[in-house]
């Protein structure tokens, strides 16, 4: 095994190769329809495990930039070009600059007390990040004392206008795979969770998951009282596979893999600061007053 891959931590490598490989569908490196190289070829290039690259592509198939088929492999989907930050620019110190969820929220669970609120539309892209976590944790990379978990959820059931297919937004067959997926994942976080806690790896954890009727327009992580990720939901037409192999022309937004806007507390009074607390304050607001 070559020094990189025995080097190999939970969150760097995953980044890398994510990164590497959203930036060249949006830069046409692989333009749309064509296939994206064995997941053999690409462990290869980036000196890193199988396991790693098989990750990197769930996180881009469920954002929706590739298809994946077993026996055929991944093709490209969808090309959205992400903003970038100028060279040199540390993320979170210019608002507006994009970053990814997981160097993010890495770091948060190297802190011994981790919270984290989240409103999303499903929550593939966290049980996704905090599997990544538990395995740091699980291999005594990071040891935290406790993790608190907040997730806020459209109301089961509501009439969310995506996804839908393009040609009939009568079909029920997008709406069911969503509610599917929502309840496969959320059962997934609160499994980890309390597997972390039972076993006696994280002494203290906290799960408390609330429905809102409210269609999300929007994603929004806070981490640890010091971070916010914010990020819009972008319709946008493309192809979703269903589980019997046929192919739906859809409106949907992006989950995995969309780039986020970063804003850190810095001192009293400073825009970073602001734009935390006036997250935070909408979050706890929805969760007291509307959630159920």
């Amino acid at each position: 095994m070559s020094g990189e891959r025995s080097g190999e931590t939970g969150g760097k490598e995953f980044s890398r190769v994510f990164e590497v490989l959203r930036d060249r569908i949006a830069d046409g490196a692989y333009p749309l329809g064509s296939r994206l190289p064995p997941q053999r070829e690409l462990a290869e290039e980036f000196g890193v495990s199988r396991d790693t690259v098989q990750r990197v592509m769930k996180e881009l198939q469920y954002g929706g930039w590739i298809m994946s088929r077993q026996g055929s492999g991944s093709r490209v989907s969808r090309v959205v070009t992400p903003k970038r930050a100028p060279s040199g620019t540390p993320s979170g110190t210019t608002p507006g600059w994009a970053v990814t969820l997981g160097p993010i929220i890495s770091r948060a669970f190297e802190q011994p007390e981790v919270t984290l609120d989240v409103f999303t539309l499903t929550s593939e892209s966290l049980n996704m990040h905090i599997g990544m976590q538990n395995e740091r944790i699980r291999t005594g990379e990071i040891a935290p004392r406790s993790i608190s978990l907040r997730m806020l959820l459209p109301s089961e059931g509501l009439d969310v206008p995506y996804p839908r297919a393009k040609d009939d937004p009568d079909d029920p067959r997008l709406r069911d795979r969503l509610n599917d997926l929502t309840s496969w994942h959320t059962s997934s976080v609160r499994s980890i969770l309390r597997a972390l806690e039972r076993d006696g790896l994280v002494p203290s954890v906290q799960l408390e998951i609330r429905h809102v009727q409210l269609t999300p327009t929007f994603k929004l992580y806070l981490l640890n009282g010091t971070d916010a990720l914010h990020a819009l939901y972008e319709p946008v037409e493309r192809l979703i596979e269903l589980d019997d192999g046929s192919e739906i022309l859809a409106v949907d937004v992006l989950g995995f893999g969309v780039a986020l806007t970063h804003y850190v507390r810095g001192e009293a009074g400073s825009y970073g600061a602001s734009s935390v607390d006036k997250m935070q304050s909408w979050f706890d607001s929805v969760w007291n007053l509307l959630a159920r």
